[in-house]
């Protein structure tokens, strides 16, 4: 079994995720209103951890840690061990999961804690012996999604495995969201609906799947279920959908997390 994911995003009323570009809301002028709705219905539904994409996790790092390059080249650079390649649980003690996929390891953590969470790096197979023994000499956690880095099934299912993950909570960017759509990983849905406008084609949006194929229609097979609906503060209004599949007997209903 692997973990339950819920995807938790804010956007536009147009889907967009850049709230410098959105018009303002109407109802409040609260400071940091944006992020702190977020936040607050984050925690709401709770898990064991957040996922992010590497883009994400290299606006939370502190600056210039966002090429690994130089620790891989490093003269005094320990040498390079066949390390086998299966998760490895670093500092963790009781923290929750902060879970970045960054398969070609570009960037370059300097501690085990994102937060209050603990950092856990996915990685390709194929990744240097080097960085994983950078992550290890901080206690930094990594598990597999494969050898090419796109096997998000093994890599849910090593966390849920190795550091007890029932539930999770994927957090974008849009590629990201993409990536678990497309690979029918996304179990339910919440969506802060902010009232403002991008307009601008092109911008971010909430799932985003490159069109590798022609006709390709990523979410095919699943429909959604709204559970809930609430308006929050400023006017942002808190939907709740359920993943359903088609089973074969031509039924539908969410599917479990197998």
């Amino acid at each position: 079994m692997r973990p339950t994911l819920t995807c938790h995003m804010i956007s536009s009323i147009d889907g967009r995720l850049l709230p410098d570009r959105w018009t303002p809301a109407a109802e409040s002028g609260e400071p940091n209103l944006i992020l702190s709705v977020y936040d607050e219905t984050a925690a709401s539904i709770g898990g064991d951890g957040w996922i992010v994409g590497r883009a994400t996790m290299a606006d939370l790092l502190p600056p210039g840690r966002d090429d690994a390059s130089a620790a891989m080249t490093r003269p005094d650079a320990p040498d390079i061990r066949a390390l086998p390649r299966r998760a490895h649980v670093g500092e963790r003690g009781m923290r929750k999961l902060a879970i970045v996929l960054d398969p070609a390891g570009k960037l370059d953590y300097p501690s085990p804690r994102i937060g209050e969470e603990h950092l856990v790096v996915v990685l390709a197979e194929r990744i240097d012996d080097r960085y994983l023994l950078r992550l290890r000499e901080r206690g930094i956690s990594y598990v597999f999604a494969g050898g090419d880095g796109h096997d998000m099934h093994a890599a849910l299912l090593s966390l849920r495995r190795d550091f007890n993950a029932d539930s999770l909570m994927l957090q974008g960017g849009g590629i990201t969201n993409g990536i678990f759509l497309q690979h029918d990983l996304i179990d339910a849905i919440s969506l802060l609906v902010f009232p403002g406008i991008d307009g601008l084609s092109g911008v971010p949006s909430v799932f985003e799947c490159p069109a590798t194929q022609p006709g390709l229609l990523p979410a095919l097979g699943r429909r959604l279920r709204l559970t809930d609906s609430e308006v929050r503060r400023g006017g942002i209004v808190w939907l709740r959908y359920t993943v359903e599949r088609k089973a074969g007997n031509g039924h539908w209903g969410p599917r479990s997390a197998a």
